[in-house]
Order: C-alpha cells, then sequence, then structure tokens
C-alpha cells in the first residue's frame, strides 16, 4: 500500500488576520467523509445556517470550476440531501 501525503486547506484570509476557531474540518479518505468537529455553538440551529451556507459557497465552486451553473450544483446538492432523507426545504 503507498502512503498518500494529506492535502489540507489554509484557513480563511479573515481568520489568519483577525483570529478565530476552526468548528469544522473534513476530508476524503479512500473515497469516505472524515470529519471532525466541536460543538462550537450554544443553539443547534446555528449548525444548519452554517450547513445552508457551506452549500451555497459549494455550489459557488462549482459554477467557477466546472460548466455547471450554480442553480444546477445547488440542486444536485440539494438531490444528496434528499437522497439520504434529509430536509433541504430553506436550500434556495
Amino acid at each position: 500500500m503507498t502512503e498518500q501525503k494529506f492535502v489540507e486547506l489554509s484557513a480563511p484570509p479573515d481568520a489568519q488576520e483577525q483570529g478565530g476557531v476552526e468548528v469544522l474540518r473534513a476530508s476524503v479518505v479512500d473515497g469516505a467523509v472524515s470529519v471532525a468537529l466541536r460543538r462550537s455553538f450554544d443553539d443547534p440551529y446555528t449548525w444548519g445556517r452554517l450547513l445552508l451556507d457551506l452549500a451555497g459557497q459549494a455550489a459557488r465552486v462549482y459554477a467557477l470550476e466546472t460548466d455547471m451553473s450554480e442553480e444546477e450544483a445547488l440542486e444536485r446538492i440539494r438531490a444528496g440531501w434528499e437522497a439520504q432523507g434529509l430536509d433541504p426545504g430553506g436550500l434556495n
């Protein structure tokens, strides 16, 4: 088995300048998602808002890096949520 080097993202520029606390780190390992997170918020409601924001940012990245529109990418993300039995009703 060959060892694969871990490739990580840099912290966002505003976090590098102003400081902050990392709340989520997700990696793909052997095709599966591996996640580390800290509770971070008093109310889990805030995680819903964070996940919705992440979906929007992911859709924008697809729009910038592929032929897919942001709307198409968001719809594919929504389809993935629905396939897992999650309710992405507020995703727009």
